[in-house]
C-alpha cells in the first residue's frame, strides 16, 4: 500500500494557488516562460492577495539541448519541436490578452554556438521575445519560487534546483531574521543576492553546468546501468568543489533542504505511490533520505525497461530520471540533513512573484 502523509503531518502550506482555469473580466494577467535544455513550460497567472492563482499553464518536453554536448549546436530538429511548443504558448498568450510577461531561456542557449540565430528565428516565427538569463538571475529565481515553503526554524537553507543542463545550489543564512519573517527575507533576494544587516544572507552560489541531460550525456557510453549511476553520482560530486559550503562543518540543527524539479517530484510521487500525479500531495512533502534512497534503489531494480513502462516515471522522464537521482543522492549524501522538502514550484513561479512584485499588484506591496 502505497504511504500516505497524514493530515497536517510535515505538512507545508501552499501559499500558490493553483486552480482550475477560470475567465475573469479584464484581469491583469502575468505570464512566465521557461525553455530549459529539456523542457518548454508556461504559467499564466492573476495576482491574488499576496499570491497569485495560475489560470492556464503549459508544459512539454522539447529537447532543445539534445545532442548540444557534442556539437556546440542546437539542432534543427530541436529548434523545430521548441518553436511548435513555442506557438502554443504564443496562441495562449493571445487567448488571454496578456500584457506582463517574461519569457527566458537559461542553459542551452547560454551555451549553444547559434542561441543568437534561434532567438530571432522564434520571434520571427512567433513574435515571443526571449531572454536568455544569467544563471545567478536563475539560481535567485528558484529561490524566491520556494519562499512559501522555508520554515520558520530554519537558519540555514540550501535550495537546490536541477534543471535540464545545469543545477543551481544556493546557501542561504537566516540566522539573523526574525523566525516569523524569515519566508519574507528569501522573497525579498528577488533583487538580488545582497547581504544586508538583519536581511537573509546569501553564503555562496554556484551554478554547475551538470543537470540531468548533460549529465546523461557524459555517461552515455557506459552500459552497465549501476555502474553508470555510480559514476555520474561520483562526478557531480566532484563538481561541488568550489562551493564553499562543500567543506565547511555544518550541524543537522535549524537546517532546511528544498529541492525543486522534474527528478524530486517524480522522486516524491514514486514514493506516494501516484499513478496519476497531483501536485497538491507533491509540493510541500518532505522526505527523509532513507525514502530517497528506497525510491533510486527501486528505480535501478527496475533498470532501462521497466523505467521505461513505470507510470510514475512517466515516458517523458524514463530516459533522464537516474542522471537526475545522481545528483539529488550526491546531495543528499553531502549536506548534515536527513530530510529533503519537496517543491513542485521554480523558475515559472520566481518569474511571476518578481514581475508582480515590481509592479506593487500583490496585497502585501512590492518587496525591497
Amino acid at each position: 500500500m502505497a504511504p500516505e502523509r497524514p493530515k497536517g503531518v510535515d505538512a507545508i502550506p501552499d501559499l500558490i494557488r493553483v486552480e482550475p482555469s477560470v475567465t475573469l473580466p479584464d484581469p491583469t494577467l502575468y505570464a512566465a516562460l521557461d525553455l530549459g535544455t529539456n523542457s518548454c513550460r508556461m504559467l499564466i497567472a492573476e495576482p491574488k492577495g499576496s499570491h497569485f492563482q495560475v489560470v492556464d499553464s503549459f508544459s512539454k518536453t522539447v529537447q532543445l539541448g539534445l545532442g548540444l554536448e557534442a556539437s556546440g549546436r542546437l539542432s534543427r530538429a530541436s529548434i523545430s519541436r521548441t518553436i511548435q511548443a513555442l506557438r502554443i504558448c504564443q496562441k495562449k498568450i493571445e487567448k488571454h490578452h496578456v500584457r506582463h510577461m517574461r519569457l527566458v531561456a537559461t542553459e542551452a542557449c547560454r551555451r549553444a554556438r547559434n542561441a543568437r540565430d534561434f532567438i530571432r528565428t522564434v520571434r520571427r516565427e512567433t513574435g515571443l521575445q526571449l531572454e536568455i538569463i544569467k544563471p545567478e538571475e536563475e539560481a535567485r529565481l528558484a529561490v524566491i519560487s520556494c519562499a512559501p515553503l522555508v520554515s520558520p526554524k530554519t537558519e540555514q537553507l540550501l535550495v537546490i534546483d536541477i534543471g535540464g543542463g545545469s543545477t543551481e545550489l544556493v546557501w542561504i543564512d537566516l540566522s539573523d531574521v526574525e523566525p516569523s519573517q524569515r519566508a519574507r527575507a528569501i522573497m525579498a533576494l528577488h533583487a538580488g543576492f545582497r547581504s544586508e544587516l538583519g536581511a537573509a544572507r546569501v553564503v555562496d552560489w554556484i551554478s554547475v553546468p551538470l543537470g540531468v541531460a548533460t549529465l546523461k550525456d557524459q555517461f552515455i557510453d557506459v552500459e552497465n546501468d549501476a555502474a553508470r549511476f555510480a559514476l555520474m553520482s561520483w562526478f557531480f560530486e566532484e563538481n561541488l568543489a568550489t562551493f564553499s559550503p562543500y567543506n565547511a562543518d555544518n550541524t543537522r540543527e535549524g537546517f532546511q533542504i528544498i529541492g525543486t524539479s522534474g527528478t524530486i517530484t517524480t522522486v516524491a510521487a514514486s514514493f506516494l505511490g501516484l499513478r496519476r500525479y497531483d501536485r497538491t500531495k507533491v509540493d510541500g512533502l518532505r522526505m527523509t533520505s532513507s525514502q530517497i534512497d528506497t525510491v533510486i534503489r527501486n528505480y535501478l531494480a527496475l533498470g532501462p525497461e521497466g523505467r521505461r513502462i513505470d507510470p510514475q516515471i512517466g515516458r517523458d522522464r524514463h530516459s533522464l530520471i537516474m542522471s537526475g537521482a545522481a545528483i539529488l543522492q550526491a546531495l543528499m549524501r553531502v549536506w548534515p540533513t536527513d530530510r529533503l522538502s519537496v517543491a513542485d514550484r521554480g523558475l515559472r513561479e520566481g518569474l511571476l512573484y518578481q514581475q508582480m512584485n515590481a509592479d506593487g499588484v500583490l496585497e502585501d506591496g512590492p518587496l525591497r
